[in-house]
């Protein structure tokens, strides 16, 4: 089956009779000559680079002004070899100069409120009394949600009454809510970094799988961190991209509503 063949008929996934998946061992010769890599030189990214695109990943929007993320620059031969295991051996993360891993912080937001005003008594004179009294208002979870959450309680009551379809205000208070809404913020700051890594002239790659766990025990993690991605970087190696993407059929992807 030609080349062309076998990619007509994955358009959309919509297989035929002459589909490769027929035949497993040729279709995934196909996928994996198709498949991008990066390959990078060993030429080191500037120190003052790396700093600079680390601040712009801490620029990433997100919905309060709580940091949620921490960022772990990892350039150590030792360290970096380690990951590569834990990245599941692949080329980029083999050949990167530097890799980042890109954890989210899941404490409720009463831990972090407490951690940023700790932060703010540090240095009074620099902090708004709006910063103070934004943090220091954010009442406990007992108050706010759960059966016995009174202020939910009554909050409810008040919505009922506007109308069924009203939504409830809530913040993220739980731990659940927590890991969903700083994994989402932690997966913007990775796309900044890789963004600002390209503008300065290096390449960057966010990992296809890693064994988190593996990564944990690497970087001293707590147990409850999430490892949200792990990003490659260095400069390109001459023909270190290689192979066409299979590009599914946009009539079936892409919908205009």
């Amino acid at each position: 089956m030609s080349d062309e063949n076998i990619l007509s008929s994955t358009q959309g996934f919509d297989y035929h009779e002459e589909a490769p998946g027929i035949n497993a061992e040729e279709f995934q010769k196909v996928i994996d000559s198709r498949r991008s890599v990066r390959v990078y030189t060993d030429e080191k990214i500037p120190d003052k680079i790396i700093t600079t695109c680390m601040n712009n990943a801490l620029l990433a929007p997100n919905s309060s002004n709580l940091q949620p993320w921490e960022i772990y620059c990892v350039q150590s031969p030792e360290k970096r070899k380690e990951l590569n295991y834990a990245c599941l051996s692949q080329v980029a993360a083999k050949s990167a100069a530097t890799l980042f891993v890109l954890v989210a912080r899941t404490a409720t937001w009463r831990e972090h409120a407490r951690e940023m005003l700790t932060l703010f008594s540090k240095q009074p004179e620099k902090v708004p009394k709006a910063a103070f009294s934004y943090y220091k208002k954010i009442v406990p979870f007992v108050y706010t949600q759960g059966p016995l959450g009174i202020i939910g309680f009554f909050k409810r009551i008040l919505y009922f009454f506007r109308g069924l379809s009203a939504p409830i205000i809530r913040e993220p208070v739980t731990r659940k809510d927590m890991k969903l809404w700083a994994s989402k913020t932690t997966a913007l700051a990775a796309e900044n970094l890789m963004l600002s890594l390209r503008a300065y002239g290096y390449d960057s790659c966010p990992m296809e799988g890693y064994d988190a766990k593996r990564i944990k025990k690497i970087l001293s993690l707590p147990r409850d961190a999430a490892v949200v991605m792990v990003v490659s970087a260095g400069k390109r190696a001459p023909g270190g991209i290689y192979g066409k993407r299979i590009r599914y059929n946009p009539e079936r992807f892409i919908k205009y509503v």
